[in-house]
């Protein structure tokens, strides 16, 4: 019989997917020497290489590309092992390991987690910010219990409950705030700034604006909501955010927010987790959780 243990699989995982011992060992919190004896057992157990070894990274064998998607669904089935013990108590405890994408962090999260928090003190709260598709891939690795994202994501293996709609609105130099609200198609014609690519909410932005994904020439990027709106503060063009956003990136910023006629720019916001999960049920109520902190401000909040 081959003796290999599951902290192994998840050291292999974890290198495989980081593609370097340095950053696998610290994204596993051992040391790197620690790491490489780990999975130096595991391919003596095996008795095949796992790994080509580099002085810079490494490189799966071809048994190891075969080998590390065994060892993820592995890892997963242990993990909704765990779940089925959880989902089988009364109340919410242990690890909750949720994705949120960056355009609802930092305005959401702080409300979300204390209440969570004061609702459920014995969940321990793990936090995951990051584009839609890495989110998407970590919950289908199991990395992730459950994501705050914009919806629909349409993954058949993903179930989707939205919370709440929101608003875009357009963010200009303060000297424009008396400027007529230029329409969609004068948009297009303006240097709009915007986030880059990767991120759902330039999506549909472009959409918004009916412009192609590929930017075109006047359309410079951002790595996040803040950058923008101080590139508009500075007079290098205009953009849009979402609504919960204007509260925190306008305090220090001299611009002007505009909200667009009828029928406005919004996006829908929901929670979504694997359908096979056993949390299925909790997550449910910690959508219900998610959903009344969002209930207040411009947020249109929704039915289940």
């Amino acid at each position: 019989m081959i003796n290999i243990t599951l902290k192994q699989l998840r050291y292999f995982e974890a290198l495989a997917r980081h593609g370097h011992f340095g950053r696998a060992a610290e994204a596993c919190a051992i040391s790197q020497p620690a790491l490489s004896m780990q999975i130096k057992e595991m391919e003596d157990a095996l008795g095949a290489p796992l790994i080509e070894r580099g002085a810079r990274q490494i490189r799966l064998t071809h048994f190891g590309e075969v080998a590390v998607e065994r060892a993820r669904e592995i890892l997963r089935a242990a993990d909704e092992l765990g779940d089925l013990a959880r989902a089988s108590r009364e109340r919410l405890v242990g690890r909750l390991r949720i994705g949120v994408i960056p355009t609802i962090a930092p305005y959401l999260l702080p409300k979300v987690i204390g209440d969570l928090s004061a609702r459920h003190p014995e969940l321990d709260i793990h936090v995951r910010e990051t584009v839609t598709p890495k989110l998407i891939q970590e919950l289908g690795d199991g990395r992730l219990d459950t994501a705050i994202v914009a919806l629909p994501v349409s993954e058949t293996t993903l179930a989707e409950t939205p919370l709440f709609q929101e608003n875009f609105v357009l963010v200009r130099p303060a000297s424009e705030a008396n400027v007529p609200l230029p329409s969609a198609d004068t948009l297009r014609e303006m240097r709009l700034l915007l986030l880059e690519e990767g991120h759902c909410f330039r999506d549909q932005a472009l959409s918004f604006c009916n412009l192609p994904s590929g930017p075109p020439r006047e359309v410079l990027d951002a790595s996040s909501l803040s950058t923008l709106v101080q590139m508009v503060s500075a007079g290098m063009g205009v953009t849009l955010i979402p609504e919960m956003a204007v509260p925190v990136e306008t305090r220090s910023a001299s611009v002007s927010i505009s909200r667009f006629e009828a029928p406005e720019p919004t996006r829908t916001i929901g929670m979504v987790w694997r359908k096979t999960s056993p949390l299925a049920g909790q997550l449910r109520e910690i959508s219900e959780i998610v959903r009344s902190s969002a209930d207040n401000g411009p947020l249109q909040t929704l039915s289940p």
